[in-house]
């Protein structure tokens, strides 16, 4: 695959926030865009060295960007009081496997491209990213599963509805007590806890949960458990099921933000930094279905240059991945928000598989009629999200808010708006059985 990777150089932090020289856009030949164009599968040439190979097969199929102005994105202030604070007493550990000595904000701030463990780092700073570190609660969200394709009718194959895409992080709190580690973490070594349910439509499929802990122990997988209404029971899953399809149609656990399977079974190499596309400050919210894709992805929505490292990752056969879906997942990290605008995943014969592709607005509240949402300073929420299988053709578009869902401000982030006591086995199932929110 040809990323065409410019020249490394070193990037310094300071105080948390990146000091970027984002060269494309005074050279906007090079560039091939530039603020004002638009962009449809006629030109999509303009932007096939800007764009991983799985968003370029989406704008070819459909998906149209307004590239707009270059913004600056700073981290929410405890964030990047947090960096400042513990950053300098972190590092890798003697096998560059695991981190030592974090405790909040990012653990990495010094990114320098010939460090040989640039990778690992970049991938560790995603992990605790300033979009989220103490806990989020998504309240109803929808998404429509379709097929894509250049003016393609919308025809909806599936449409799911679910109730929570929650999360907890024990350790790395800023903005809620108990900061900055949850004691609970000495007892339990529990990293971060993850529901996602009940599923509300389709009818057939209500009530499927799943649950899943990430441990600090890097022999320790993640425990996942699932809620399914045709047995009506609980079920726990081989962690290699977090790599495959589960819950809204063709994403996987492992992908659900990102990049997400447990840092220490993958390994990581960097393929460079580049100038490319990504959205980072979305104009809808709710996003807007496309309509010249067949609904595959939100357009149009606005794209701008971002400064973006690559890694790839692949799962390493001889631990508990082994039977991973994937074989190599490449990352790309903008960075200065931390959040990856898009992956593609490749499947064992090398072969593009999957691109998963978020639209994210920055903002003091997801939604601008919020009453609760509201943040004294701007953050970061992601409004879309879509995975798509290039192979078949088949992508599951998310909207957050959802388009037909009650609750209309959708994400609380880092408000406390869930708690340890919402991530249980026992709480997963009664709101299974009862529907009850």
């Amino acid at each position: 695959m040809q990323l065409g990777i410019v020249g490394f150089r070193k990037t310094i932090v300071v105080g948390g926030i990146a000091l970027l020289a984002l060269a494309a856009w005074s050279l906007p030949g090079e560039a091939g865009v530039k603020p004002g164009d638009f962009i449809t599968p006629d030109n999509a040439s303009q932007v096939k060295e800007l764009v991983s190979p799985g968003v370029f097969y989406k704008v070819q199929r459909g998906m149209t960007m307004k590239i707009v102005p270059t913004s600056r994105i700073d981290w929410p202030p405890p964030y990047k009081d947090a960096t400042e604070k513990y950053s300098s007493q972190v590092q890798l550990s003697k096998d560059h496997r695991t981190v030592i000595g974090y405790v909040a904000g990012q653990p990495f701030p010094l990114i320098d491209a010939n460090d040989p463990y640039v990778a690992t780092k970049i991938v560790w700073n995603a992990m605790w990213r300033p979009i989220s570190n103490d806990d989020y609660d998504l309240r109803y969200f929808d998404c429509d599963t379709v097929y894509t394709g250049v003016n393609k009718p919308f025809s909806e194959i599936n449409y799911d509805q679910l109730g929570h895409y929650a999360g907890y992080d024990l350790v790395g709190r800023t903005e809620v007590e108990p900061i900055p580690i949850d004691p609970d973490f000495k007892h339990t070594n529990r990293l971060w806890l993850f529901l996602l349910g009940p599923q509300l439509a389709p009818q057939q499929d209500r009530g499927t949960s799943l649950l899943r802990y990430r441990y600090e122990d890097p022999n320790h997988g993640d425990d996942t458990w699932a809620w399914e209404p045709g047995t009506r029971r609980l079920r726990r899953l081989n962690e290699a099921m977090n790599s495959t399809a589960t819950g809204p149609r063709t994403y996987s656990p492992d992908h659900y933000s990102g990049f997400n399977p447990k840092t220490e079974q993958y390994d990581y190499k960097f393929l460079g930094e580049k100038e490319m596309l990504g959205t980072v400050d979305a104009e809808h919210s709710p996003e807007m279905r496309c309509a010249t894709d067949g609904g595959g992805s939100a357009c149009p929505e606005r794209w701008q240059m971002r400064h973006m490292y690559i890694v790839s990752a692949e799962p390493r056969r001889s631990v508990n991945n082994a039977e991973a879906l994937d074989s190599k997942t490449v990352i790309y990290m903008d960075s200065e928000m931390w959040f990856e605008p898009y992956i593609d995943t490749y499947d064992r014969r090398g072969a593009l598989f999957r691109n998963n592709v978020f639209w994210l607005a920055y903002r003091d509240r997801p939604v601008p009629d919020a009453k609760i949402a509201i943040y004294p300073f701007k953050r970061e929420f992601v409004v879309g999200g879509a995975s798509t299988d290039v192979q078949s053709g088949q992508t599951t578009m998310c909207y957050l808010p959802g388009m037909e869902t009650p609750e209309r401000e959708c994400w609380y982030i880092n408000m406390g708006a869930v708690d340890r006591a919402f991530f249980t086995t026992e709480s997963m199932v009664k709101m299974a059985e009862t529907g009850h929110m």
